[in-house]
């Protein structure tokens, strides 16, 4: 394992009982806590990003301002809904937020999770064309927006320009250098793993999988992990890879601790169905730190991926999320190969 950062979904409720009770908070609260992981020494600070949710939802500006406000920590999503995404508007976004960030983005993108609204995308006006799915149309979009993040020019200019433009067809500005070598998709299967990989994608992997064939979520996803890496290597790239995983991991270290995640000692996988069909969820995590470490050494997919992260529960506040980050840095991460 080389790198460990958290992941916030970044909700907020009018609760008297969250530390978060608005969207301001939310993204306040956000950038604060990114500040918070660099200075304990994380590598990430990762966003996930839901429509029509009491959550985070347009990425750029947030990271952005997380950029203006940090040095050295890689600022990431997990994951950007492509089936709401205008391709070329959101390379734009990108690139400009990867030009402030000094070259730190890691976007992690995706065909999405279960709505909280009937076909979103259509409000965002993108319609599946006749005959195709919203899957495909996720697809189609991120094709295109890799296409364009490679930086070559594709626009007939203007032949009485405002300005002068350079010589030939015009590419999309600002330009972010190898930033098409930081996108991520977040995949829910095997078979999406190994299309992930045939795309010249890194693999970004959570606690969910959309299928279940009866072995722990831990080995399921190390065999997907595996997938990915044979895929990758049969499709000839010439760069090395990044996998990452998520995982609720809590070390009870404080008596505060004890009292939000004791409970959580005995968590196991879970098995559902999600759109129609089966799906494994992963356990949380919870404990004193030796016995976590037992625990997470023997976790397949963490010794497969190179990015670990942290899904932390944002409601509690920064101080406290800050401080689960910090715990795991100092008591479990050493014993498990950490940098």
């Amino acid at each position: 394992m080389k790198k460990i950062g958290f992941l916030s979904f970044g909700h907020w409720s009018p609760s008297s009982q969250s530390m978060v009770r608005s969207a301001q908070d939310a993204l306040l609260q956000s950038i604060d806590l990114a500040v918070a992981a660099e200075e304990a020494g994380a590598d990430g600070a990762y966003f996930r990003v839901h429509h029509f949710a009491r959550q985070l939802a347009s990425p750029f500006p947030l990271l952005a301002a997380a950029a203006a406000r940090t040095s050295r920590i890689e600022l990431g999503t997990g994951v950007i809904d492509m089936r709401y995404e205008n391709p070329l508007y959101m390379a734009e976004d990108a690139g400009a937020a990867d030009l402030i960030s000094g070259g730190r983005l890691q976007l992690g993108i995706s065909r999405g999770s279960p709505e909280q609204v009937i076909d979103g995308y259509r409000y965002f006006g993108h319609v599946p064309q006749d005959g195709s799915s919203d899957a495909e149309m996720a697809r189609n979009h991120t094709q295109l927006f890799l296409d364009v993040l490679k930086g070559e020019g594709f626009a007939q200019p203007n032949p009485r320009p405002m300005f002068a433009n350079p010589p030939g067809l015009l590419r999309l500005e600002p330009y972010a250098p190898g930033l098409r070598e930081r996108i991520w998709w977040g995949a829910g299967s095997r078979a999406t793993a190994e299309w992930t990989a045939e795309q010249g994608m890194n693999l970004m992997s959570s606690t969910l999988l959309t299928e279940d064939t009866g072995v722990p979520f831990h080995r399921l996803q190390a065999e997907q992990i595996q997938r990915f890496r044979d895929a990758w290597a049969a499709a000839g790239h010439e760069r090395e890879p990044r996998v990452s995983v998520s995982r609720s991991i809590f070390p009870i270290v404080s008596d505060l601790d004890r009292q939000l995640f004791w409970r959580e000692r005995h968590s196991t996988d879970q098995v559902g169905h999600l759109d129609g069909g089966d799906a494994r969820f992963g356990k949380t995590y919870a404990g004193e730190p030796d016995k976590l470490v037992a625990e997470l050494a023997e976790d397949e997919a963490i010794a497969a991926a190179d990015t670990l992260l942290l899904t932390v529960p944002n409601q509690l506040g920064v101080d406290y999320n800050a401080h689960v980050v910090e715990s795991v840095l100092t008591h479990l991460a050493p014993e498990l190969g950490w940098r």
